[in-house]
């Protein structure tokens, strides 16, 4: 099991900087995936900042997520 996402905070070029419930903080590259229609308004820089946590990973308005365990498998630590 992977531990939750507790706070993000958007930064350029289209990398969040998360904090997991475990105490860890690493950064993760959202650039790969803004190939997939689900992920194509973000990249518009200021709704890729609208970024928030629910439920344990990060959201963006519209219904947009990605899950918590790939957050924390692919991101890098900070």
């Amino acid at each position: 099991m992977f531990p939750d996402v507790i706070a993000v905070t958007p930064e350029p070029d289209h990398r969040l900087r998360l904090t997991f419930a475990n105490g860890e903080h690493r950064r993760f590259d959202m650039t790969p995936y803004l190939r997939y229609p689900v992920f194509q308004r973000l990249r518009n820089p200021g709704f890729f900042g609208l970024a928030r946590v629910d439920y344990g990973t990060v959201t963006w308005p519209g219904e947009i997520d990605i899950a918590p365990e790939t957050l924390y498998a692919e991101a890098v630590p900070d």
